[in-house]
């Protein structure tokens, strides 16, 4: 098993995604990602949701009401207690997200086209 923990977006990635709708509102699951999750979870992998909804804004500058909703949404449909965050850090081996380009490691060349084909 490797270490260190998956980060998944959540809007658009883990959760159906059509437009802000409020902090509040967060859409159904994406079926094959909440497979994925659960099987990672299943494995022993730590996995994090990682998503802007949580950077602070003037109403909410910790982020604490959206983390209280993202848990909510997470036990509601089964899964267990993730952390919730936005910051990257060294121990992040994964980036699951519905706007990320992987680039090659020091050469600033893209794996794949920005806008290809997804592949399963």
């Amino acid at each position: 098993m490797s270490s260190g923990w998956i980060g998944v977006d959540l809007d658009g990635t883990l959760a159906h995604y059509d437009g802000w709708k409020g902090i509040e509102h967060i859409g159904p699951p994406v079926p094959a990602m909440l497979e994925r999750v659960l099987a990672w979870i299943a494995e022993g992998r730590e996995v994090r949701i990682f998503t802007a909804r949580v950077t602070g804004t003037p109403t909410d500058p910790s982020g604490d009401n959206a983390r209280s909703f993202i848990a909510t949404w997470l036990r509601s449909h089964d899964l267990p207690f993730l952390r919730i965050t936005n910051e990257k850090d060294f121990g992040m081996v994964e980036l699951w997200d519905d706007r990320a380009v992987q680039v090659e490691a020091n050469t600033g060349l893209a794996y794949v086209h920005p806008h290809g084909k997804p592949t399963p």
